[in-house]
């Protein structure tokens, strides 16, 4: 995306129900947006295009996949120079486990949303990955303990 994309009401009314369902038909989401089927289509492609729409995607229930693990972790690296944060950087964004990643101002210079199946597989995941990771100097665990709100529609 080149820039910002200015959002008029009838592209917040799309982004909006498309947040609530983006398996809406395009006939629901221009009846939802008081638009016509084929100016919906036409604007839904154009916010696609913009980089607005990034992607679609399901939200899958953790546990009911048999994933029971759900940890914050705060990682610190020794250096801040360029090929350390890349080699870090590199090294969790392919990962399965680190469902997100942030680079943090505070005690931590990331904080990474990890799930596993069980604590086993987390102590593997720290021992044979996060802990070889070089660079890496301090990691600490917090448990999720309840998921009090996850995945909210951005405010438009």
């Amino acid at each position: 995306m080149s820039g910002e994309m200015p959002l008029d009401p009838s592209d917040l009314r799309i982004l909006r129900a498309l947040q609530r369902d983006g398996r809406m038909s395009n006939q629901d989401l221009a009846e939802a947006s008081a638009m016509s089927g084929s100016a919906c289509w036409r604007r839904v492609r154009a916010l696609e295009k913009a980089g607005v729409i990034e992607r679609y995607s399901v939200v899958l229930n953790a546990e009911a996949c048999g994933l029971e693990f759900h940890a914050m972790v705060h990682v610190g690296l020794t250096r801040h120079e360029p090929e350390s944060v890349q080699r870090f950087v590199k090294a969790v964004k392919y990962r399965e486990e680190v469902l997100d990643c942030y680079s943090t101002t505070g005690d931590a210079d990331y904080h990474l949303r990890v799930c596993c199946r069980n604590k086993a597989a987390y102590t593997t995941f720290l021992e044979e990955f996060l802990f070889r990771i070089p660079g890496v100097s301090t990691v600490r665990t917090n448990l999720i303990l309840d998921e009090i709100k996850q995945n909210e529609p951005l405010p438009l």
